[in-house]
């Protein structure tokens, strides 16, 4: 559950600052200007990075155990971060980028003992590479991967998708092995990237400029040599299939500029996307296209994760081939794609009947407008016990609500109901923590777990279909909430070790964000959010009185 918590911190703490750093970008002047070899057509702030590292960094700081290699790797992406906001504001050349790479690189190498040591079945057996070759090999592999990230973040959505389905391995790998260190900050990355996408996806409205496709690649590749590099049952060269699609992408480019006879680190518009977009399809479709190649090496990844590393090396080098060559045959026949094809017609076509009628978005909401009130109730039936003066509070919070309607006192309204959730809602879930009753089973509580884990699913999916001009908006309350939750857990003088604070406040945290976003959608119909609202209220009394 622990993993959980972090997600969810890390992805809502990512929201939250989006604002404030786009914000922070037209002040600064923090903004992607277009030019002949980019997509865009308007200037971009990209800020995004920055609050992906916040928000994957706070809760690292909280959660995981502090070492060497911990250390090393919070001061190599500070670093990396410091100065992919310095290329952000002031471009910089390919010279001036390399050099705090290697400073990021070595402190990881030296201080964090991160080191390609063995190659496995590509080296005779017990053959451990000398330090004046792992040293030299681990730096040129961590600089091209962090380097191949920031080369593939070209369209809306592109560096942070592929990265997301790297991460997610990352998780399960760590955790499978139980590196608990790595879990926590692969699946502190997803959340951040989860909630970066929010605003990503095509047409974006900031990109996550170097500072974030630096962070990315850095961070990956670290984390896949030191699962690689100790002594797990991995491939030793797992990093090329989990990678994936950014060093086929950056190699392809790479040696074609070589053959043309210019330096391999010019800028051009022959990137896998760009040669996407030129055989005709539309942005979403080519992201899409470049997602499945990546699912596909990712599949690989975790399948073969056991195998030999020549099974890697070959299956890294097949699925490669056929995409090269897939590419190649497309530009001699000068092939592009229908629109008259039975996909657009049909498929397509279909799908934009159901965005143009709103059914997307009217199941996300539908589900979230549901399943808030049914998840809240249900947290009260979880306790073996409702505390009386629960239930006095409850009462007091119904004749709240009941007037505030029945004197129509419309600014009051809302306040009334947030008040009731943010205070209702964080004590329930304690309460279901810490005494569930001898009457829930286990498979209840697991169904509960994964009832917040769609109701997160949910308002991420809201937040994304929604066409409302006014909706959800990061307030100082939610800021206050953020503050809360992130101190409170970890105060000393507390002793929190007889439930798990940290679910507990993850899940507070998921109902207030859906309350909000229901207030959003709504539009001040907050009339439908005050009925189940005092039927919950209604229940609690019952609950507290009856025992």
């Amino acid at each position: 559950m622990y993993l959980f918590t972090v997600f969810i911190l890390s992805l809502f703490l990512t929201i939250a600052l989006v604002p404030v750093f786009k914000r922070l970008a037209f002040s600064m002047n923090i903004m992607d200007v277009p030019d002949e070899r980019k997509v865009h057509v308007v200037p971009m702030p990209k800020t995004g990075g920055i609050s992906i590292a916040v928000g994957a960094f706070v809760p690292m700081l909280i959660w995981v155990t502090k070492d060497a290699f911990v250390s090393s790797v919070l001061i190599g992406s500070i670093i990396i971060v410091v100065f992919g906001i310095w290329d952000d504001i002031r471009p910089l050349n390919a010279k001036q980028k390399i050099v705090p790479q290697i400073a990021a690189a070595l402190v990881v190498i030296f201080f964090g003992g991160v080191e390609i040591t063995c190659l496995g079945d590509l080296a005779p057996v017990g053959w451990i590479l000398p330090w004046f070759v792992s040293v030299p090999l681990t730096l040129v592999v961590i600089l091209g991967v962090t380097n191949a990230i920031n080369l593939a973040d070209g369209l809306d959505g592109l560096a942070g998708g592929i990265s997301m389905l790297s991460f997610i391995l990352i998780v399960f790998l760590a955790y499978q092995y139980g590196n608990t260190q790595i879990a926590i900050m692969a699946i502190a990355m997803v959340g951040g990237l989860a909630g970066f996408l929010r605003f990503n996806t095509h047409p974006a409205v900031l990109f996550m400029g170097d500072a974030g496709s630096q962070l990315l690649g850095f961070l990956s590749i670290v984390f896949v040599i030191v699962l690689t590099q100790t002594n797990t049952p991995y491939s030793r060269v797992l990093a090329l299939p989990l990678i994936g699609f950014p060093i086929l992408d950056t190699l392809t480019v790479m040696v074609e500029r070589i053959i043309k006879k210019r330096s391999p680190f010019s800028a051009d518009k022959n990137h896998f996307h760009h040669r996407l977009l030129r055989f005709g399809l539309f942005h979403t479709e080519a992201v899409l296209s470049i997602y499945i190649i990546q699912a596909c090496f990712i599949a690989m990844a975790l399948i073969f994760r056991f195998y030999s590393d020549w099974v890697h090396v070959l299956g890294f080098m097949a699925i490669s081939s056929m995409i090269l060559l897939s590419v190649f045959v497309a530009r001699k026949k000068n092939w592009m794609f229908r629109r008259d094809s039975s996909f657009d017609t049909v498929v397509k076509k279909r799908l934009k009947v159901l965005k143009e009628r709103n059914i997307f978005i009217r199941i996300s909401f539908g589900g979230l407008r549901y399943g808030f009130p049914l998840l809240l109730a249900f947290q009260i039936m979880i306790p073996g016990q409702i505390p009386l003066y629960l239930s006095i509070i409850a009462i007091c919070l119904i004749i709240l609500i009941c007037g505030s309607y029945f004197f129509n006192f419309i600014k009051f309204k809302e306040h009334v109901l947030r008040f009731a959730t943010y205070l209702i809602a964080p004590l329930l879930i304690y309460l279901a923590e810490s005494n569930p009753g001898s009457w829930i089973k286990s498979s209840w509580l697991e169904m509960n777990n994964i009832a917040f884990i769609v109701l997160v699913l949910l308002v991420i999916s809201t937040m994304n279909l929604t066409r409302r001009i006014q909706g959800f908006k990061i307030t100082s309350l939610d800021i206050l909430v953020f503050i809360v939750i992130l101190v409170f857990p970890n105060l000393p003088t507390l002793h929190l070790q007889d439930f798990n604070a940290g679910a507990t406040l993850a899940k507070a945290l998921v109902l207030f964000f859906s309350f909000d976003v229901l207030v959003g959608e709504l539009r001040g119909q907050s009339g439908f959010l005050a009925k189940p609202s005092v039927v919950i209220l209604a229940i609690l009394v019952a609950r507290g009185f009856i025992g």
